[in-house]
């Protein structure tokens, strides 16, 4: 199933006496680019982390948020910061004698205030089981969000999916209609000649002379080759739809190629009706080019 480029995924966890947050979300990019957002002290999990990600995503920006709170649920006792207290007070009466600036701090103030409270150091063995669990509980949080996120990729991607094969319906129907048309162009470039060299000349024509005009026009504007690749260009965009596996690069590639033939059959037919579908199939091509822009 194709997904698309664009996604939200959340989830969280209790433990150690905090709620870890985690969001991940994604949007188009060219590559696969992943930006992690935690606190400093899970950098040395960084890496895990990331290639976490990427197993399971493998193209569009992707941004990853960690965030940790005290879990005010939690019965794990927090410990008063003393030395972190005291710098508070120093930090109160400098400002009193410095600047003149009277800081009161109240217990309710103080309790506020950063690092005041923290929770109790782990010693010995239970220390090592703590830090040994960290990593587990970062990868089993991350892992849902990204399951969620995926979810919605996908969702995503099945509606764009299914756009793209009613614009490959349409161009079905404009490249039958080309077909259609095709032999038409020499025929009316033959009746149009005609009317021409017989104004000119009276009705004096170089029967030979006009046959190879008409055969070297039939040349220049054949447009079989292309209507053939374009078919085949439009089989394969169908086959890319169902594939089981990222497809953008290639969809792109194959838009290209569409617009490529596309641009080619305008240029060698001389006829106005063919012309306008050719105008119309470029213009299903750049809704298509749009779309599949968010295809991972």
């Amino acid at each position: 199933m194709s997904h698309s480029m664009t996604g939200y995924g959340q989830s969280a966890r209790h433990y150690g006496g905090y709620v870890i947050q985690f969001e991940i979300k994604s949007v188009n990019h060219r590559y696969a680019e992943i930006v992690l957002r935690m606190p400093r002290e899970w950098t040395c999990y960084e890496d895990g982390l990331r290639r976490l990600v990427q197993r399971h995503v493998k193209r569009g920006r992707i941004d990853v948020y960690i965030s940790k709170e005290r879990d005010d649920s939690s019965s794990l006792p927090f410990v008063l910061n003393s030395s972190m207290v005291q710098s508070y007070l120093q930090a109160a009466e400098e400002l009193n004698r410095s600047f003149g600036i009277k800081a009161d701090l109240t217990a309710r103030d103080i309790l506020t205030l950063p690092d005041v409270l923290t929770a109790p150091d782990l010693s010995g063995e239970e220390a090592i089981s703590q830090d040994g669990e960290w990593e587990s509980v970062l990868q089993d949080g991350l892992d849902e969000a990204v399951s969620g996120l995926l979810r919605m990729r996908e969702k995503e991607g099945l509606h764009l999916v299914r756009d793209l094969e009613n614009r490959l319906l349409k161009l079905d129907e404009l490249h039958a209609e080309i077909v259609r048309l095709a032999p038409e162009v020499v025929s009316d470039y033959r009746a149009r000649l005609q009317g021409r060299l017989n104004e000119l000349f009276d009705g004096a024509l170089d029967e030979q002379r006009f046959a190879m005009e008409i055969a070297l026009f039939a040349d220049r504007s054949n447009i079989d080759e292309e209507l053939i690749r374009l078919k085949s260009h439009f089989e394969q965009c169908r086959g890319l739809l169902n594939a089981r596996e990222p497809i953008g690069r290639k969809l792109d590639f194959l838009i290209q190629e569409m617009n490529r033939e596309t641009n080619t059959i305008g240029s060698k037919a001389n006829h106005l009706a063919l012309v306008n579908r050719v105008l119309e199939m470029k213009a299903e091509l750049e809704k298509i080019r749009e779309q599949a822009a968010n295809m991972e």
